[in-house]
């Protein structure tokens, strides 16, 4: 037999141990650098395969290797994130969250017993390739400054440094059996803005003793929309939108302050770095010409997902040849942001996508939405697919 076959075969005989693993993983979701059960559960799991790890990185983070024949020669590193979001889950399911208003609604349980499930795999065949293949289990990559800076500010790149690594993200628009890749820029930046219009409040029936913090914060909010749509380079797409906009009057109350937070997006630095200038200079420009004044705070986020060119080509490739041709996509450019991002900076990288969508089933929920949920038939895609590309790129 030879070694996708191997694959293939024990994918199969581990998918209903991964199924188990994933549901007590969606049973207890726990938030950012919180994960301790779901660290202690992962840790037990390792323990009984006999296979090394360092517990407590970033917290409640977890790395550990699997070493093949000549160890040293390279090492392919391999991203499962643990946190879960302030959800309250609405799915109808056995394994339905038993912690209130938390819940993985983002498929980092999925992520995760995939993980499990490539380990135990590539553990039963560490005989059968050369080089190491490292594994991160990584704590928070929902909120900032994300779990994955912190774990490479401890080292969890380095002794040994790896080669390359991979990431996987479940994706409910693609049906369960079928992966996407995307060569290149793939998922944006993302910065949080925080602005703090202040004014004099007052009645709203004498509005000329009153410096109006509502009119100047919507002449801010409308003013700052030219930054996407006029200022922006037409080929780099960017997205600036504000979500909360809150102003603590009454009906004819107007208060001395409003607060506005949003969140800002795109694909280019240099870019990225205009904007938060510009952002600045045009909220506090405006605020001032009106008698006002503005505070900005711009919380500088992830970067961009940039998948290396040669690294995602040769996963495609490799992908094509475990999975079948039929069964590989090409996605296109995302807004939504990732923080493997920070880990791609560092080495070469491929963050890519696991089908989960199953129309008959009902499976069909986005993401951070209360209903989602994944068809199990991608759990065997997923931990089949990511030992494949650890052991082939140790070929490479």
């Amino acid at each position: 037999m030879n070694l996708k076959s191997k694959v293939l075969e024990l994918a199969g005989i581990w998918h209903s141990k991964v199924i188990e693993y994933r549901e007590w993983l969606h049973q207890h979701p726990e938030l950012a650098f919180q994960e301790n059960q779901t660290a202690d559960y992962i840790s037990h799991f390792l323990d009984k395969q006999g296979i090394s790890y360092t517990k407590g990185v970033a917290k409640t983070g977890i790395v550990g290797i699997v070493k093949g024949r000549n160890p040293e020669k390279k090492v392919v590193a391999l991203r499962a994130d643990m946190d879960a979001l302030e959800i309250m889950e609405e799915n109808k399911v056995p394994y339905k969250s038993i912690n209130e208003g938390v819940m993985h609604a983002c498929g980092h349980d999925v992520h995760m017993a995939s993980l499990m499930g490539t380990l135990a795999i590539l553990n039963e065949l560490k005989n059968e390739f050369e080089g190491s293949v490292k594994f991160i289990f990584q704590p928070s990559e929902e909120k900032y400054p994300g779990g994955a800076s912190v774990m490479i500010k401890e080292g969890v790149l380095e002794n040994p440094k790896p080669h390359s690594i991979f990431g996987q993200h479940v994706f409910p628009e693609l049906e369960a059996g079928k992966v996407g890749f995307r060569k290149g820029k793939y998922m944006a930046s993302t910065d949080e803005v925080y602005l703090e219009v202040i004014g004099k409040g007052g009645h709203g029936g004498i509005p000329q003793h009153v410096i109006d913090t509502v009119l100047i914060a919507s002449h801010i909010v409308v003013a700052l929309q030219q930054l996407s749509s006029r200022r922006a380079n037409p080929t780099m797409p960017t997205v600036l939108s504000f979500g909360k906009f809150i102003a603590k009057g009454q009906t004819n109350i107007i208060p001395d302050k409003v607060h506005i937070e949003g969140t800002m997006r795109t694909f280019d630095e240099a870019w990225r770095k205009t904007m938060h200038q510009e952002i600045e200079k045009i909220a506090k420009g405006i605020a001032r010409s009106m008698g006002g004044d503005c505070k900005v705070r711009i919380a500088h986020g992830y970067p961009f997902v940039d998948n290396d060119e040669i690294l995602t080509h040769s996963a495609i490739k490799a992908a094509k040849e475990l999975l079948g041709e039929e069964n590989v996509v090409d996605l296109e450019m995302r807004m939504t942001a990732e923080d493997f991002s920070f880990y791609t900076q560092v080495v070469p990288g491929c963050f890519y996508r696991l089908g989960t969508e199953n129309t008959q089933k009902g499976m069909i929920s986005n993401l951070h939405t209360p209903t989602f949920d994944a068809d199990p038939v991608s759990f065997k895609i997923g931990m089949a697919l990511m030992a494949w590309l650890a052991i082939k790129d140790l070929e490479n």
